[in-house]
């Protein structure tokens, strides 16, 4: 008999300074059985970085994961079905990172282990003609810390200033800076 999915209920209020974006989300997040409180706790992060400022070109949605290895982790999708963002947590090769890009305007990547140099090291020169690529390492200390926050319903602000991502909960709160390897800010 197959696990299943862990629902965890997030309310996230997002003030973005750095982009002006600012709204409520009433979010549902299915956490696969294999995904860690850290990677799960790092797509809600992602929703909030990469929210559009509007949703003419369609919402920025969780996909299926890791349940369905072709998507991405989240994704925004326009009207006619084109991905506009496709964002990727950890550590993805470089044929799958070149066959994304073919699918999407925007593809990010947010890496989170500690071993993120040693990966980027190995690809790096393999994606410097890739302009739609964005790649950010999230600090493993950083990221850890997020996963301690993780709960079943829960109540997050994210303030975000200066490339930096405040994050407060219930149980705590955690700075979160990610730094750029490559792409523009």
């Amino acid at each position: 008999m197959a696990l299943k999915a862990t629902i965890h209920k997030a309310q996230l209020q997002i003030s973005d300074m750095d982009r002006h974006v600012y709204g409520d989300h009433n979010l549902t997040v299915a956490r696969h059985p294999s995904e860690t409180d850290e990677r799960m706790m790092l797509r809600i992060l992602a929703y909030a970085l990469y929210q559009p400022e509007n949703d003419l070109r369609g919402k920025l949605e969780f996909t299926k994961g890791l349940s369905e290895a072709d998507d991405a982790d989240l994704w925004q999708i326009d009207l006619t079905g084109e991905v506009v963002h496709w964002v990727e947590l950890g550590q993805p090769d470089e044929r799958r990172l070149r066959q994304i890009q073919g699918r999407s305007e925007l593809v990010t990547v947010l890496s989170y282990a500690s071993s993120t140099p040693v990966w980027w090291a190995g690809i790096q020169n393999k994606l410097t003609r890739s302009p739609k690529l964005a790649v950010w390492q999230i600090p493993a200390d950083q990221s850890q810390a997020l996963a301690q926050l993780a709960e079943r319903s829960m109540q997050w602000q994210v303030s975000i200033q200066d490339g930096t991502a405040y994050v407060t909960t219930d149980k705590g709160a955690v700075e979160v800076t990610p730094q750029l390897l490559k792409g523009r800010e």
